[in-house]
């Protein structure tokens, strides 16, 4: 399955956000975050809010690098969801959509202080959201 964008870039309030998840966590690597982030906003059975922010930060990375081995899985994942969802799945859309779970995803990691709590917030998520 392709992926839904080529380039994946965050904004600049998300980028903040992951500086200090690096530092919190010794995790550092930015795919690694955005996946878990973009994972911790699928299993939430809402539909995430559109942005109105844009991509302008310097965090820049290919679709290969932030899937890395789950380059196939992640975009069935999303387009499974879309579908739930209701949303177009155009190439437009579904990178819209993409955005919108990363964007939500870092979010609900802005107050993690270390692994710890990176790791209640994803059983967290598990608790309280459906699987797909």
């Amino acid at each position: 399955m392709r992926p839904p964008v080529e380039n994946i870039r965050v904004s600049q309030r998300a980028r903040d956000i992951l500086i200090k998840l690096k530092r919190k966590t010794d995790i550092e690597h930015w795919n690694v975050l955005c996946r878990w982030a973009f994972c911790a906003s699928l299993s939430n059975p809402t539909k995430p809010v559109p942005l109105t922010s844009s991509p302008d930060s310097n965090i820049d990375m290919t679709w290969k690098v932030f899937a890395g081995s789950l380059s196939e899985c992640l975009p069935a994942m999303l387009l499974v969801r879309a579908m739930q969802d209701g949303v177009s799945s155009d190439k437009e859309g579904l990178a819209a959509y993409f955005r919108n779970h990363l964007e939500r995803g870092i979010s609900y990691m802005q107050n993690v202080d270390g692994l710890d709590d990176l790791f209640d917030l994803e059983t967290t998520e598990k608790r309280r959201c459906p699987k797909l």
